[in-house]
């Protein structure tokens, strides 16, 4: 009996005792195969290379596969409902680049379930219910080639086949915690654990972890793009549990791939935090808020994507922007989810003549009346202006239907 024909019947209602059985006969492949959530699962991602699919990670075959458009990018298993997962087995193809990187993500809320280095195989984490799960590859040599992405409610149910040689991959990731997992964002602003004084950049590399005490002050408060970033984030560096005085100066720079987490702006002043890396990965925003800003919180000016999740903003301009004239000019991608806005002209500013994205879900939007929730520019060279084009809804630049934003 063929695999299909079979799980058909046993969804279909059959006892317990029979399908049972029907496993039980088959070849152990094949028993194994249909544990893996994956198989009845959908698929979206990133971007995706000529000739490959999103669809190709949950078909249960190795002859197929899914590349992204660069060396790095996602592919996400997603569910009509939620599902319990706690493991997650990846299948790479021949013929593709190294994994040095990578992260396992719940898409529902930017948690971060598990990481590592090297090419991923069978990885474990504490049993999560979700809706989406999502492997993002921070750094590859090449485009690598991702045959299946399984998962399984307990221990990964099959043995990686054909797959590259395996870098270490990362113990279980503890449950949420609130600094992992943002949740639903309130509008409540943290109490203070400390002052700490500082006088010029603080330089983080790895993790810094504030401790929730206020770090301040440098610059004027203005929106003068000279002035120096309270913190400057390393490659790969992570900035947490941080409250932000007033002034900022220009926030906090990114100077590749970052993640900002539990990070609270008093006052944005100039940008709440500019994301200048080039090497077309992900930086994260999880979790934290800012308030009293003029026009931009995020400004993007390096190329890549920037995903925020759990975020809290009141009164500013725009959540994020695409930088439109700097000196390079790049495609740019944003993931916003789960976010309250309170006080906003913008949630997103792309620009559509450079191939930018912004994929926007679960945005609640407060006092005002007149928002623009994905706003197309044409982007220019330096010293101009971008030319607004209108505001964009469920197409190819904007991906965000009116369904995912309340208004109130």
């Amino acid at each position: 009996m063929k695999r299909s024909v079979a799980l058909r019947w046993i969804a279909g209602g059959a006892t317990a005792a029979t399908s049972a059985a029907i496993l039980l006969a088959m070849p152990m492949s094949q028993a194994l195969a249909a544990d893996n959530l994956s198989l009845g699962a959908g698929a979206d991602g990133s971007s995706k290379a000529s000739g490959s699919s999103y669809g190709n990670v949950k078909d249960g075959s190795t002859s197929t596969y899914w590349a992204p458009g660069s060396s790095t990018g996602y592919v996400s298993v997603k569910w009509g409902s939620a599902t319990t997962v706690s493991s997650a087995v990846i299948k790479q193809a021949s013929g593709g680049g190294s994994i040095n990187s990578w992260r396992l993500l719940n898409a529902d809320n930017g948690a971060v379930l598990a990481s590592g280095s090297g090419n991923p195989t069978s990885i474990s984490f504490s049993s999560t219910s979700l809706k989406k799960l999502t492997l993002d590859i921070t750094a590859a040599s090449s485009a690598p080639r991702i045959a299946e992405f399984e998962t399984y409610a307990t221990g990964g149910g099959s043995t990686p086949t054909s797959t590259p040689t395996a870098g270490p991959t990362s113990s279980p990731t503890p449950g949420p915690t609130p600094t992992s997992n943002p949740g639903t964002p309130t509008g409540a602003w943290p109490s203070s654990a400390g002052s700490v004084s500082i006088s010029g950049t603080v330089n983080v590399s790895g993790t810094f972890d504030g401790g929730m005490k206020t770090y301040c002050c440098i610059g004027d408060g203005s929106q003068n793009e000279s002035q120096d970033p309270m913190f400057k984030i390393a490659n790969g560096g992570t900035l947490q549990n941080v409250i932000i005085g007033s002034p900022a100066g220009d926030g906090v720079h990114c100077e590749g791939t970052c993640t900002i987490r539990n990070v609270w702006w008093n006052d944005i002043g100039e940008d709440a935090a500019t994301f200048k890396g080039t090497g077309n990965g992900t930086s994260y925003v999880i979790g934290g808020g800012a308030r009293s800003g003029s026009d931009k919180t995020f400004q993007h000016n390096g190329n890549g994507t920037v995903s925020i999740s759990g975020f809290y903003l009141s009164g500013s301009g725009k959540l994020y922007r695409g930088c439109g004239n700097c000196t390079s000019s790049y495609e740019r991608h944003v993931k916003i989810d789960n976010v309250l806005l309170n006080d906003i002209d913008m949630v997103a500013g792309i620009n559509s003549n450079w191939g930018d994205t912004a994929t926007i879900t679960r945005v609640t939007i407060s006092n005002s009346s007149s928002v623009v929730v994905c706003g197309k520019y044409q982007g220019v060279s330096k010293g101009s202006e971008p030319k607004y084009l209108g505001e964009g809804w469920n197409d190819s630049n904007c991906k965000v239907n009116r369904s995912d934003i309340t208004i109130r």
